[in-house]
């Protein structure tokens, strides 16, 4: 089994976040949704777990950072191409998500732009040539 990621993300209004998540591509899982979580899938490995505030409480003793006010962690999320970085990042902000906090990044054979969820929390989302990275053998 390959190694899995769960991001656990507080929000204020779990329906709206997962409302948000499915317009920017991810499938809820009913077996792991209630009134306080909701699991969205993104891929085979990557899984967003929306929780309310009183839920994610349950598992830290920690004060939960206003995501709006400071910066607690940035996801990275790869695309399989240039137009697929800016089509997420439009749905992303048809879903009511802010575009581009971060600055755009262009390097010809890497792209990558962001978005921000209706809870400050910030993806970013990238495409990379691989192949213009190999350099020939010696």
């Amino acid at each position: 089994m390959p190694m899995m990621i769960f991001v656990n993300l507080p929000v204020r209004d779990l329906a709206k976040s997962k409302q948000f998540y499915a317009a920017v591509g991810a499938r809820n899982e009913p077996r792991f949704t209630d009134d306080t979580a909701a699991m969205m899938v993104l891929s085979e490995t990557i899984s967003i777990m929306l929780l309310t505030h009183e839920r994610f409480r349950d598992f830290t003793p920690k004060e939960i950072a206003d995501a709006r006010k400071v910066s607690e962690v940035l996801i990275a999320l790869s695309a399989d191409s240039r137009d697929a970085v800016d089509a997420t990042i439009d749905r992303a902000v048809k879903a009511g998500g802010t575009a581009d906090p971060s600055p755009t990044q262009d390097y010809g054979f890497m792209y990558g732009r962001s978005y921000e969820d209706l809870d400050g929390h910030i993806f970013e989302v990238m495409w990379m040539d691989a192949s213009a990275l190999e350099r020939p053998a010696d």
